[in-house]
C-alpha cells in the first residue's frame, strides 16, 4: 500500500461534498467519504433484459450508510487517489462494490459479516468501529490482515476479508476508463507487419523478392487497396 495513502485518506474523510460527487456521512469527526458515482447506463451492446437488470439493481440499497462508508474508506486504503490514474474512489468502486453484491448473492454475507468483523476487531484494539478510529489505526488494521503468508493465523476472518475486498476493488477498477488508461489499454486498433524475421527466413532457406517487399511491406503504402490482374500478379 502506498505510503501517501495517509493524507489522501484523511482529506477525502474532511472533504467537503461537491458537484458531481456521491457522498455519505458518519466518518470518524462527522467528515465524509466523497466518491465519484458509478454511471447508471452504458451504451456497449447491452441487451433490454440485462439493461432491466441493471436499473433493478442500481435502485436497490443493501448496504447501510455505515457499511457503504467503510466500503469507501476501504476501496480507498487500497487503491488511493494518488494514483497516477486516478482510484478507486475516483473510479466510483464503492458503487460497484454495492452493485455485485446485489448481483450476486452468494457475496452478501461474507462482505457484510466482513464489515462487522472489522468493526469489532477496530472496537477491541481501538475503542471505535473501524471508521471512527483514527486513521493510523485504520491502516494498521489492514497492515494486520492484508498479508496472508505473515498474518496472525487468529485474524484469518479479517485476511479472507480483506483478501475478497482487494479482489473487487482491483476487479472494478480495471474495468472502468481509469484503469484501462493504467493498463494502457487501446482496444482493437491496426498493428503493423512488417514481414517474417530475417533469421526465421534464413533458417528455411527462404527470402522475399525485392518486389513483394516494396509492395507488401512498405508502410507507407499500407492504406493502398491490393489490385491483381487476371493472371494474378500483383499490380498495386
Amino acid at each position: 500500500m502506498n505510503m501517501n495513502r495517509r493524507e489522501t485518506l484523511k482529506s477525502l474523510l474532511l472533504a467537503p461534498l461537491g458537484a458531481g460527487i456521491a457522498s455519505a456521512a458518519g466518518c470518524a469527526g462527522g467528515g465524509r467519504v466523497n466518491w465519484t458515482e458509478l454511471p447508471r447506463e452504458y451504451s456497449y451492446g447491452r441487451t433490454a433484459a440485462e439493461r432491466q437488470r441493471d436499473r433493478e439493481l442500481f435502485a436497490e440499497r443493501y448496504f447501510s450508510e455505515h457499511e457503504l462508508i467503510t466500503i469507501a474508506t476501504l476501496c480507498d486504503i487500497i487503491l488511493p487517489s494518488d494514483h497516477p490514474n486516478g482510484g478507486a474512489l475516483d473510479a466510483g468502486l464503492p458503487d460497484f462494490v454495492e452493485f455485485i453484491v446485489k448481483d450476486m448473492d452468494y457475496l452478501k454475507t461474507p462482505v457484510r459479516d466482513g464489515i462487522a468483523w472489522l468493526d469489532s476487531h477496530a472496537i477491541d484494539a481501538y475503542g471505535a468501529d473501524f471508521i471512527g478510529i483514527e486513521e493510523a489505526q485504520r491502516l494498521a488494521i489492514c497492515d494486520r490482515i492484508a498479508w496472508p503468508d505473515v498474518a496472525d493465523p487468529a485474524l484469518q476472518a479479517g485476511i479472507r476479508f480483506f483478501s475478497l475486498m482487494r479482489d473487487l476493488t482491483l476487479t472494478g477498477y480495471y474495468t472502468t476508463a481509469q484503469g484501462f488508461r493504467d493498463l494502457g489499454y487501446q482496444g482493437n486498433v491496426a498493428n503493423v507487419w512488417d514481414g517474417v524475421p530475417a533469421q526465421v527466413l534464413a533458417r528455411h532457406g527462404l527470402a522475399y523478392e525485392a518486389e513483394w517487399l516494396e509492395k507488401c511491406i512498405d508502410q507507407s503504402r499500407r492504406d493502398i487497396t491490393a489490385a491483381w490482374d487476371d493472371d494474378m500478379n500483383l499490380t498495386s
